[in-house]
């Protein structure tokens, strides 16, 4: 079983493109008749579709890793605490998952990779989603301590209130491109011509 695509993925930090890797090997190597179970990076797989936001792929592949598998790689079921934290939307729990676990050397990049993107993620989320927010909150949603979540969002032009331990949510201009097609300019005014005549 050759996984040395996967390899040079991970060396090369193209996480998005790790799960479909993987799947596609398991059908070659399962239509193949080999006996993978043992050998399969089941960490890396889960973990990669989890990257991507595949949690239902995740979700069947944790169904399929054989029971013996789970049991004896822990790092496997570590990293399905973390989907299982998506699932059920416990935002500060995807955070503590990942900081719940002393990672392999094979996965720590691509832990570190999704930590960011997850972080990246929620605070887009409380862009969103308030005005205003508690630090405490929002030190919960980016998975920081108090202070790191401060000067996290402080940097994205964030205001905080010491008083009443609350941010205000500087929220980024929507910019919008208009494309002004000169054909369906030309169609508009004739016809607003025809009405008027």
């Amino acid at each position: 079983m050759d996984l040395s695509r996967v390899r040079e993925l991970l060396e090369s930090k193209s996480y998005d493109k790790v799960a479909d890797i993987c799947d596609n090997l398991m059908l070659q190597v399962a239509s193949d008749g080999i006996a993978y179970h043992d050998d399969w990076p089941y960490s890396i797989h889960l973990l990669a579709h989890i990257y991507v936001h595949d949690i239902n792929s995740a979700r069947f592949l944790w169904k399929s890793i054989p029971s013996s598998v789970k049991e004896g790689q822990p790092e496997v079921t570590a990293v399905w605490k973390i989907g299982q934290r998506l699932w059920l939307r416990d935002y500060a729990g995807v955070h503590e998952a990942i900081r719940g676990y002393e990672w392999s050397q094979d996965l720590q990049g691509l832990v570190a990779a999704f930590s960011e993107l997850y972080t990246k993620k929620m605070f887009q989320l409380l862009l969103s989603a308030y005005s205003t927010i508690s630090i405490q909150d929002t030190a919960s949603f980016l998975g920081m301590n108090e202070d790191d979540a401060t000067n996290y969002v402080l940097q994205h032009g964030w205001t905080v209130d010491p008083a009443s331990e609350m941010f205000t949510v500087k929220k980024q201009p929507i910019v919008t491109e208009q494309k002004l097609d000169p054909s369906k300019l030309q169609r508009l005014t004739e016809y607003v011509f025809h009405l008027e005549h």
